[in-house]
């Protein structure tokens, strides 16, 4: 994929870099970068990578029926890259230049939190007056109309560890201080903690413990998945679960929690509100509608995008589809045409502004 974006981009007049991601994935950054004659620094930005396992071809191929093309990833992302590279070049074919500078970039590691491409994603965006980004959107029928988005939530990883005291489980079980009983009890007590504190979301998905069957086990862990749209949620729900830990049901047991923020909330501002509403007038032109949410439950890398302060900041630029990171992943073809025009229009607009 780095190869191909890398050649269509350079085919298309930018001159392009190859970087390796900081950490994680030794896979490459794309970047391209295209200059142009006009006043406004503008940005997009799209994910090489999907969440499917080498081999899955075999069972998940890429197919066509009717308006619907499937394929594993083809909506995440691989269609925002097409929307990105097939607007660049219906606007480099009418040698539309109406920008100071225009990058792209393709990131090889969204979906494992873009751990090695994430500082370079803000970077990059603080240098610039507008960042597109192009993940999917949904589409009928699952939703009445396509969309952008405003919103996505930070992503947390929430982490739950027992000690307790290993016995024989047959012979001398009191002995033992069970962490894997522990562990339950401290799941159940702040499995809805999260609920009393606006903005946050938390899941146990994980668990873990003991080695053996005959041996009352001395560990447990658990893991979470943990979602934020406000500022101090971390902070709030390590507080809030700090408290309820104090409530044993095995003594002599210690519980933690360790809270780690991966992905910040991304959360548009005025700026950023005015570009969608623009779109949603662009959508009008040709007689669709196009709807503006506030958050969604996903996270981006929109949110590193606005981490450093970019207030034009918008999500969900790519092409319409569904069963993202599933089974039977589509975008749909109805889609193709307007969202091309979206994005064309949007960027011969942006560059119009000054």
């Amino acid at each position: 994929m780095a190869n191909f974006t890398d050649g269509r981009l350079k085919a298309m007049g930018a001159s392009t870099e190859r970087r390796k991601t900081a950490r994680g994935t030794d896979a490459d950054i794309v970047i391209g970068h295209f200059e142009g004659t006009g006043t406004r620094k503008l940005m997009l930005i799209a994910h090489m990578d999907t969440v499917y396992q080498h081999g899955i071809l075999a069972t998940q191929p890429y197919r066509v029926d009717e308006n619907r093309i499937y394929g594993p990833g083809i909506a995440d992302d691989k269609g925002g890259i097409a929307v990105i590279l097939h607007s660049l070049q219906i606007l480099n074919d009418t040698g539309w230049r109406d920008y100071a500078k225009l990058t792209v970039m393709f990131n090889p590691d969204e979906e494992v939190g873009s751990i090695g491409s994430r500082e370079l994603i803000s970077e990059l965006a603080d240098q610039h007056d507008v960042v597109l980004s192009c993940e999917p959107t949904a589409g009928p029928p699952e939703v009445p109309n396509e969309s952008l988005v405003l919103g996505t939530s930070g992503i947390a990883i929430g982490t739950m560890e027992v000690k307790g005291r290993a016995a024989h489980a047959g012979a001398a079980p009191q002995l033992g201080r069970n962490a894997l009983i522990e562990l339950a009890h401290q799941m159940l007590q702040t499995q809805d903690i999260a609920k009393s504190i606006p903005g946050t979301q938390l899941n146990w998905t994980t668990a873990q413990a003991g080695t053996v069957r005959n041996q009352i086990p001395e560990k447990a862990t658990a893991g979470a998945d943990i979602r934020v749209t406000v500022a101090d949620g971390v902070e709030k729900l390590q507080a809030a679960i700090n408290e309820k830990l104090k409530n044993r049901l095995v003594p002599d047991t210690e519980t933690t929690v360790h809270i780690v923020l991966g992905r910040p909330a991304f959360v548009a501002g005025e700026g950023g509100r005015a570009l969608a509403q623009q779109g949603q007038a662009i959508y009008a032109e040709i007689d669709r509608k196009l709807d503006v949410v506030d958050m969604v439950g996903g996270g981006t890398d929109a949110g590193f995008a606005s981490r450093d302060g970019n207030d034009i900041v918008v999500e969900s630029f790519g092409l319409a589809g569904f069963g993202y990171h599933a089974r039977d992943e589509y975008i749909d073809t109805g889609s193709i045409v307007p969202r091309l025009y979206l994005m064309t229009r949007m960027l011969v607009e942006l560059g119009r502004k000054k």
